[in-house]
């Protein structure tokens, strides 16, 4: 662990260094420069941040490789221009089959599906896209699952891979430390549903995942919130300690119980790289919203990503000298209701949102008494509280590179698509 500590802490100190030399030549006037005469609203990528955070995923993730998770990028371009960047990236984790199937359209392979697939309609797409060379590996957790899977893969004459999902969360009396997913939590509840995809001539079992939200997903480092920080950091710890334990029983177990080797043991996510990477049984770490840098992932202690992407909204009028009321902007985040949901206001330094407007669907007020003259016509530059959401907003992110927009590519909207 003591090499592990030390390799963190040089992680850390790279990405300081990268976020002051970007803090120094990515403010206001850059993008300014950049975006000039670009009509608005817009999303962009910042392909140099993006190669920053690319460099720092690799290194952070010390030999193991990297699924990487498509519900964070929801953009075909930004995935294959990652997964050509290093050979550490190998698959996609997907969110739904359809999305699968189409990524598999696109030329991609060793496609994950991260939540279970129930609706006939939906497994068929992915049968029909197995029996033309797509890998695309199914979630289950449950005997209905599988049965499920394996009735209709018999009616498509197909044999369909399985991912097991275990239950990763921390249960502790008055808390619930993790995310209701799998119902799954011990190797005793998984040892029957392994033998009966065993038993199965239509179905085999690809992989296991497990999913440390807890530690992945949850920042430790909010601003005026001491306590709990100190008290989240404890949890994770803790957490991670029996994630692992769990993780290499449940490997053990199935090594007893399948006669195949799993092809892949899947944990951790954005959160987590450095601890789940120090677990001999998993082969790969999901990682999405590292490469965007959402601004959900400010509140960590532990690392700090580039924010590569963000949006640009219109100045339109100025209520006051000191307030700039911009065209829309209010894209807020899913999961449970907070600030931490908002958009965060970017550029320029010392902006910020009004505390009873916030962000407005068709307005949003900016508080702003810097020294940028600031006028209608002029940007307001936020970054998403959540990574790929944004780009469920937007058809198209525009690419920039060393000061240039280079490019502007269709994110899934723009191609058509609308899968959950």
């Amino acid at each position: 662990m003591v090499q592990s500590a030390r390799e963190e802490q040089q992680a850390q100190s790279s990405s300081q260094t990268n976020a002051n030399t970007a803090a120094t030549s990515r403010d206001y006037a850059y993008y300014q420069r950049v975006f000039h005469g670009k009509a608005l609203p817009f999303a962009f990528l910042d392909l140099d941040l993006l190669d920053q955070n690319i460099r720092q995923v690799v290194a952070r993730a010390g030999g193991k490789r990297v699924r990487v998770a498509s519900k964070s990028l929801r953009c075909v371009a930004t995935l294959k221009r990652i997964l050509a960047s290093d050979p550490t990236f190998q698959g996609i984790m997907c969110f739904t089959a359809r999305e699968a199937a189409f990524l598999a359209d696109q030329g991609l392979d060793d496609l994950l599906i991260g939540y279970p697939t129930w609706h006939e309609d939906d497994i068929a797409v992915v049968a029909r896209a197995t029996t033309t060379g797509a890998h695309i590996t199914l979630m289950v957790d449950s005997l209905a699952h599988v049965e499920r899977i394996e009735s209709l893969a018999q009616q498509h004459g197909v044999r369909l891979p399985l991912c097991l999902d275990i239950d990763m969360s921390l249960p502790i009396p008055g808390l619930h430390f993790g995310v209701w997913r799998s119902p799954l939590t011990t190797p005793n509840q998984i040892r029957p549903i392994v033998k009966r995809i065993a038993s199965s001539q239509h179905v085999w079992l690809d992989g296991i995942m497990g999913y440390e939200a807890q530690i992945a997903g949850v920042g430790d480092n909010y601003p005026g919130r001491i306590l709990k920080n100190a008290v989240v950091r404890w949890l994770q710890r803790r957490s991670a300690r029996e994630v692992a334990a769990l993780r290499a029983d449940v490997v053990a177990m199935i090594a007893e119980e399948y006669s195949q080797p799993l092809r892949f043991v899947n944990g951790g996510g954005t959160g987590s790289i450095t601890t789940t990477r120090m677990e001999s049984a998993v082969t790969e770490i999901t990682v999405g919203s590292a490469f965007y840098g959402p601004a959900l992932f400010d509140n960590y202690s532990r690392f700090r990503y580039q924010p590569a992407a963000g949006f640009a909204i219109e100045i339109v009028r100025q209520p006051r000298a000191d307030i700039f009321t911009c065209l829309g902007g209010g894209y807020i985040a899913s999961g449970a209701a907070g600030v931490d949901k908002l958009p965060k206001v970017y550029l320029p330094h010392g902006a910020r949102f009004d505390p009873l407007e916030a962000a407005g669907e068709v307005q949003t007020p900016i508080h702003y008494t810097g020294p940028i003259p600031l006028k209608p016509g002029d940007p307001i530059f936020l970054r998403h509280s959540k990574a790929g959401e944004l780009c469920e907003r937007f058809t198209h992110l525009v690419l920039v590179s060393n000061g240039a927009i280079i490019e502007e590519v269709p994110t899934y909207r723009g191609d058509g698509q609308c899968f959950l």
